[in-house]
């Protein structure tokens, strides 16, 4: 080196959270199960509604997973990515968008003994795949 000190860059905001291991990854399977906890009783033809109201003293009463997910201020990351895939949903097809959701959600659910157990991701992730290749073959 000859001598001078580079200069530091910063990539996040002060105060970002960067945890990652088994404990951050915990975290994000439980952010997301509170999430889908949230609107799981809106489902099916039996399914209640939700009252909600805002900060601002608005209220909105709805059993539609979308609008749901859209009116509560989700800050977890993997709170907010279980609310993007509903999103999604009702924009691709306009319907199922708390079937997606919970159907997410209870993926994460089963699999988070294996993480506590130790499991690697990347085995649970084969093993995703390889479900889906053998839903997808029985189509």
């Amino acid at each position: 080196m000859n001598g001078m000190m580079q200069p530091q860059i910063i990539l996040l905001k002060e105060g970002t959270d960067t945890s990652q291991g088994k404990g951050q990854i915990l975290s994000n399977i439980n952010a997301v199960i509170a999430v889908a906890d949230m609107i799981r009783t809106t489902l099916g033809p039996r399914g209640m509604d939700k009252l909600i109201v805002e900060s601002k003293g608005s209220v909105t009463i709805s059993n539609d997973g979308a609008t749901i997910l859209r009116l509560l201020d989700v800050v977890h990351p993997a709170g907010k990515a279980l609310v993007d895939i509903s999103r999604a949903q009702d924009a691709e097809v306009g319907d199922g968008t708390t079937s997606v959701a919970l159907f997410a959600a209870e993926l994460l659910r089963e699999i988070k003994s294996f993480i506590e157990e130790g499991v690697a991701p990347q085995v649970i992730i084969k093993g995703f795949r390889r479900a889906s290749v053998l839903v997808s073959a029985r189509g």
